[in-house]
């Protein structure tokens, strides 16, 4: 339960959204299934309360609270990772709300295509947050930070101190290592892996401030080509995940428009292919003249009432 479900809550952030359905969450993140069987097409026989009573289902409740409790968690937290499964009764948002594990689990016990479709939502949700630098790294992703250190230094606690303050000093955090960006993540990895532990710590001089800024723009902006662009960054990840489940020996077409803050993309079937609108009408208009020239449209019509009478 250690998901980015738990992050979701910032009001500034945008819901799940899944065709024309956005999916409520409770206060700790939880999704509502309610909300999820009305865009999987609100088939009877998929009620979220069959789901909740399959073994499987109960099953897999029990190992990710077994998990949830297992893990710590300096972040006050930790209150919230025991419960996979929440009940609401009563107001506007009464329902069940599940952890994204059982988001997953439930789409694919509907269908393989609302499966992939929860899937990809939920990914292109993560991605947007990610590109606006508002998700910290995980809990897991944090040991792996705290391993390679202590790995390296090997119980020395100096090089210990050293190696965080380096790092720090590097990515620009305010406190704990914790609050790395998770964009950051394998950035700071390899920076860790590669440290020189015999040399000195970084110096920032203050006297050429703006000088460093511009190179640090300049880093990043090389780095992260999607910061140019997140908008066109976010379309190339969506028809990239779309390839992968197309024949790539084959043409494939795309639509891609820009709605109301949003990229949409669509994969063309074959008998879809972009259209010249001013090039069309002109071959309309002189086959719409033809047609009226030669009375194609009156002898039509005549044909087609005889045919009826």
């Amino acid at each position: 339960m250690t998901s980015l479900a738990q992050n979701f809550l910032n009001p500034n952030n945008k819901p799940l959204v899944i065709g024309d359905f956005t999916i409520r969450q409770d206060e700790e993140g939880r999704f509502m299934l309610g909300d999820l069987h009305k865009a999987s097409g609100h088939n009877q026989k998929h009620q979220p309360a069959f789901f909740l009573r399959n073994q499987q289902t109960k099953d897999l409740i029990a190992e990710i609270e077994a998990s949830a409790n297992f893990q710590t968690s300096s972040e006050n937290h930790s209150a919230n990772l025991h419960s996979a499964v929440k009940v609401i009764n009563g107001g506007d948002n009464r329902g069940t709300y599940v952890v994204k594990e059982l988001v997953y689990a439930y789409a694919m016990w509907i269908s393989p295509k609302f499966h992939l479709m929860v899937i990809r939502a939920y990914d292109s949700l993560v991605m947007e947050w990610l590109l606006n630098g508002k998700q910290t790294i995980s809990p897991e992703q944090a040991g792996v930070l705290y391993n390679i250190v202590h790995t390296r230094a090997n119980g020395n606690k100096n090089l210990i101190v050293q190696m965080w303050s380096r790092l720090k000093n590097h990515f620009k955090y305010s406190a704990s290592y914790r609050e790395l960006r998770a964009i950051h993540f394998e950035d700071a990895k390899h920076y860790l892996e590669v440290m020189d532990l015999n040399a000195k710590p970084e110096k920032h001089d203050s006297h050429d401030v703006v000088a460093q800024l511009d190179e640090y723009l300049k880093n990043l902006n090389s780095r992260y080509p999607a910061l140019k662009c997140p908008y066109a960054y976010e379309a190339a990840m969506k028809i990239a995940d779309d390839m992968s489940y197309r024949d790539t020996k084959k043409p494939q077409s795309y639509y891609v428009s820009f709605q109301n803050g949003k990229i949409i993309t669509r994969w063309l079937e074959e008998r879809f292919y972009p259209v010249d609108m001013i090039e069309l009408s002109e071959i309309f208009e002189k086959f719409y003249k033809f047609s009226r020239s030669n009375d194609l449209l009156d002898i039509g019509r005549n044909l087609k009432a005889n045919i009826s009478s």
